[in-house]
């Protein structure tokens, strides 16, 4: 599996579920982080359609630079971080590539966000989906505990990130970020 079908399909799905991350994060942030994730993955593939030769490769590496440097918001670089150690892991593996660099994208963004699972963050999506994969799980299996965490978040109370500031307001919808998450491990696991 390349990473360009699995970038085009998450780009398919954020389209997709826009107006539910935007609506989501008026409720828990600032309301951005539907457009600024749309935007960065039509970006990145606008970019890879641009290469000589856009099937070849993974383009996690394209996905993390453009997400690091042109994506705003707080999930943009955390984003980013996520999808470069995943294009660093997948040059050296293809396939088992996706657990290590799931791996390492997550104790980056836990060692820059500080974030804990619990935190009603992101990381309560990408932690479950690396410990499945960690197990040896499949990438389904990855895509159902990532959902289960991103769906969690609704009954958390922010510890970290913009919800933080929102207090109670935020109970009852899940975190953006951790549906995003889950977004990207349907895609992963829709190419299985």
């Amino acid at each position: 599996m390349t990473g360009s079908p699995v970038l085009r399909r998450y780009a398919a799905a954020v389209a997709d579920a826009h107006a539910e991350l935007t609506r989501l994060d008026q409720v828990s942030g600032d309301g951005d982080f539907g457009d600024n994730l749309r935007s960065g993955l039509e970006r990145v593939l606008a970019e890879l359609a641009g290469s000589p030769s856009p099937e070849e490769g993974h383009g996690f590496d394209v996905a993390g630079r453009v997400f690091l440097d042109e994506v705003g918001g707080t999930s943009g670089p955390l984003f980013g971080l996520l999808f470069s150690e995943i294009g660093r892991a997948l040059d050296e593996d293809p396939r088992a590539g996706w657990a290590a660099g799931t791996a390492a994208g997550l104790a980056a963004i836990q060692r820059v966000g500080e974030a804990e699972v619990g935190d009603r963050t992101l990381v309560d999506a990408l932690a479950p989906a690396v410990a499945e994969l960690g197990r040896g799980g499949t990438f389904a299996q990855a895509a159902r505990a990532a959902a289960e965490g991103a769906r969690g978040t609704a009954e958390l109370l922010a510890r970290r990130g913009r919800a933080s500031y929102v207090g109670d307001r935020a109970r009852g919808v899940p975190d953006p970020g951790a549906v995003g998450v889950a977004l990207l491990f349907q895609a992963l696991a829709a190419g299985d």
